[in-house]
């Protein structure tokens, strides 16, 4: 298939502000690829190689791709980064060299879908002495062949900034109605995106295999499963409620949560982005080696920063320091960490997702050997709210964020990838009436004055509607940054800087600055108000007007392992809202 054709689809998606126009122009042109341009296809169209957990990406410098456009038409370096400056965007700077290149010269062949694919995968995977060389070669015969339009979109690929909208979950429903039968089969594919999350082998699965193909995707070691996600509710008396009286209570631990994937001996780690974090943590590798009893297992547990003298447990701002590529060992040393387990997803060839939750901590306490270093979440059952009360307060007297109930009905299930009330958080936070933590989204900034006149002065920060898909704003924060955070913030948004607002954002405000929808922040506020001028909950409450949070404040936590999706949703910050109006009405 030739390339074009993708192109012209992403044209047209760019145009359309609805979902189902989308999808539907997804479903024509999955219906005209074989399986394996699909496979391909799906990738390109998010900018992407390789699933996430490969950790491959393009990420191609600016600064190369000048140097290719440079190449290619004869100007000097100096001149395409003007053309740069005055237009914002390189891939319409690619738009335009190749355009003028075109007029001068007849001789070029058509790219294909594969052809494209290969040689980005190439460049994503080059490295070592000669590779910058190399990967330049590449991308000057890419765009040597390339229409001006091809030209445009395959540089905004390769420097990461494609940022269509489109989602793993619009090219499910996509294939869902060319390949299953129609939407109905959603689920079905949904399920085996959660237990393999690479949508191009779904994708091609399929169309080769249709429904049953898809129906018999499993558990692979080695590939993270998406994890479940957990409600909020605001105390325990509406927990236990919600759980038909009875119900599992563990500690919520501080730390970063972490899959683990055991195959005869060999550890692998998985952060909740389904991020490779394995170098990251030798020690926690080297622990499960010897306290994980199958030789082939997948659990959960919570990574936590313990004291080297006291062996206390440390805040999660502690632990964040052992993100880091170099000098591994000294901070093991400085930083040392333990884990707690909570719950087990496959042991010895067994699916486990889909057994209750009691029979999976049972087979959890069969299969660890306890220690300093790795043990089990400690856990009580519970079946009145004086028991759940006093629990939640011992955690929080123990330095927990709070505790984790769980649902021990025969359905209580593992949920891979779905947020649902068969697990319910606790935190301290939510306690008070007026400081609620949440997890919001950067999408937007407003220019600095006076001391902030080289950063910004404010924040826009959204929740996310996972129904549509789409952020909405929620509140402007500027207060609770250090110094230091106002120094790093437009070097930490640069990559993600836009010049019109990103279609899955939905605002009723003008910020001076947009970003694509990457990065998440911890914030307290002092209340949820309505508000007429932001876009969370938009109607819920009172026709015209939203939610917002009143006087927000940067708490110093980034959320560097969740991703934009697994933010605070709206339905929370609207729960939230209406357990407070409970209380002010009784």
């Amino acid at each position: 298939m030739r390339f074009e054709k993708v192109v012209d689809l992403i044209e047209q998606v760019e145009a359309e502000s609805g979902r189902l126009a989308m999808i539907d122009l997804l479903k024509s042109l999955f219906k005209s690829m074989t399986p394996e341009e699909l496979n391909k296809a799906v990738y390109l169209l998010q900018g992407r190689i390789r699933p996430e957990y490969e950790g491959i990406e393009l990420g191609i410098a600016d600064k190369l791709v000048e140097r290719a456009l440079s190449q290619l038409s004869g100007l000097p370096l100096e001149t395409i980064e003007n053309m740069y400056a005055d237009k914002g965007d390189l891939g319409l700077v690619a738009e335009e060299v190749v355009k003028r290149k075109k007029q001068k010269t007849l001789f070029s062949r058509t790219l294909t879908v594969e052809e494209v694919y290969n040689t980005l995968y190439k460049m994503a995977t080059l490295a070592g002495k000669g590779s910058i060389k190399y990967k330049l070669d590449l991308l000057l015969n890419l765009l040597s062949n390339a229409s001006p339009k091809e030209a445009r979109y395959l540089v905004r690929m390769v420097t990461g900034k494609l940022r269509l909208g489109v989602g793993d979950m619009s090219i499910l429903d996509a294939l869902s109605e060319a390949f299953l039968g129609g939407k109905s089969y959603r689920p079905v594919l949904e399920r085996a995106y959660n237990l393999h999350p690479d949508i191009g082998y779904i994708a091609q699965l399929a169309v080769k295999e249709g429904l049953e193909g898809v129906k018999k995707v499993g558990i692979t070691l080695g590939i993270p499963i998406r994890m479940a996600l957990a409600e909020r509710l605001k105390d325990p008396e509406e927990i236990l409620e919600k759980m038909g009286g009875r119900c599992a209570a563990e500690y919520k631990y501080d730390g970063e949560r972490i899959q683990a994937h055991k195959d005869d001996g060999k550890i692998k780690l998985f952060s909740r982005r389904l991020e490779d974090i394995t170098y990251q943590y030798p020690d926690v590798v080297e622990s499960l080696k010897k306290h994980l009893k199958p030789e082939r297992a997948i659990v959960e547990m919570e990574c936590v920063a313990v004291d080297p003298v006291s062996g206390e447990l440390r805040p999660f701002q502690e632990l964040m320091q052992r993100r880091r590529k170099y000098s591994i060992e000294e901070m093991m040393k400085k930083i040392p960490v333990a884990v707690k387990l909570f719950d087990v997803l496959y042991v010895g060839g067994e699916d486990y997702t889909l057994k209750p939750y009691p029979q999976r901590r049972r087979k959890l306490e069969e299969i660890i050997i306890p220690s300093e270093e790795v043990d089990l979440a400690r856990k009580i059952d519970v079946s009145d709210v004086e028991t759940l009360e006093k629990f939640f307060e011992e955690a929080v007297s123990e330095g927990m964020e709070g505790i984790m109930a769980k649902s021990v009905d025969e359905d209580s299930i593992y949920e891979a990838g779905a947020r649902s009330y068969r697990w319910v958080k606790l935190k301290r936070e939510y306690k008070s009436e007026l400081t609620d933590t949440v997890d919001l989204v950067i999408v937007g900034a407003f220019a600095g004055r006076g001391k902030r006149a080289e950063t910004y002065g404010a924040l826009l920060l959204a929740a996310y509607d996972p129904e549509n898909d789409v952020f909405k704003t929620v509140c402007k924060c500027g207060t609770g940054f250090t110094d230091e955070d106002l120094q790093k913030l437009p070097q930490m948004l640069k990559p993600y800087t836009l010049k019109e607002r990103h279609p899955k954002v939905i605002s009723k405000i003008d910020a001076d600055y947009w970003f694509e929808p990457a990065i998440v922040i911890e914030c307290i506020g002092a209340e949820i108000t309505l508000s007429p001028i932001h876009t969370c909950a938009i109607d819920e409450v009172k026709k015209g007007s939203g939610l917002a949070i009143r006087f927000p404040r940067f708490t110093g936590r980034y959320r560097e392992d969740k991703s934009p999706r697994e933010a605070t949703t709206e339905d929370e910050i609207l729960e939230m809202y209406r357990q407070k109006m409970i209380k002010i009405e009784g």
